[in-house]
């Protein structure tokens, strides 16, 4: 049985035509039936089975489900609201976004699964190269895994054009220390948002990143 019905997508590709406040608000209870309700079933399931594998893991959907309106201030966009549904599931959820996690939102453009540290600060930074330069075998064994390659590839992020003098000799050994970032991503159809295998395929994903998560999460502690 699947998670949702078509009304999901459905619901964000007429919202993305009417992205307003009185379209929205006329339109609540379905948003509610169709995309609210069982995006937090969703969520609740996912961090079940992830606290299965994951101790750390204690949260509340809402503590892990970000909200539909968009962060308006500084943007040029000014429609109201997100066209997708989206969530993070880690030892934090949405409330610190340096914490290595699965992110996924769901939407009638793609199925995003995104994982690792996209946010560190400076220090968490600082820790995350000098865990490289420590152990850089461990981290290309982790990165060179079957199933991590085979869902996401590499390891994506901006790189710094600057580095600190301590890490400049690294580089050459190891590029990915020049990175400010370290994050996964991988998009797959917006059909699956209807397939039954969806959890199925949201725990492939996250089984994948989870030695990832836990090598950045051992680094920045």
């Amino acid at each position: 049985m699947a998670w949702f019905t078509d009304d999901y997508n459905r619901f964000f590709k007429d919202l993305a035509k009417n992205n307003n406040k009185e379209w929205f608000d006329s339109n609540r209870k379905r948003y509610e039936k169709s995309v609210k309700q069982p995006f937090e079933a969703f969520v609740a399931e996912a961090i079940k089975r992830i606290a299965k594998h994951d101790k750390s893991v204690s949260l509340e959907p809402k503590e892990a489900i970000f909200r539909i309106n968009r962060d308006i201030r500084f943007s040029k966009d000014k429609t109201p609201y997100k066209l997708e549904a989206s969530a993070i599931i880690s030892s934090a959820g949405r409330k610190d976004h340096s914490v290595p996690g699965l992110y996924f939102a769901l939407g009638p453009e793609s199925t995003k699964f995104y994982g690792g540290c996209y946010m560190p600060d400076k220090e968490q930074l600082i820790r995350i190269r000098e865990a490289i330069v420590r152990d850089g075998k461990g981290f290309r064994k982790v990165i060179g895994a079957k199933p991590f390659v085979t869902l996401f590839g590499e390891v994506q992020g901006e790189a710094n054009k600057v580095l600190p003098a301590e890490f400049k000799a690294h580089v050459a050994k190891e590029p990915l220390i020049a990175n400010k970032q370290f994050y996964v991503a991988a998009e797959r159809s917006a059909k699956l948002v209807t397939d039954p295998k969806l959890m199925e395929v949201l725990m492939d994903h996250w089984l994948a990143m989870c030695a990832f998560n836990s090598w950045l999460a051992k680094a920045i502690a």
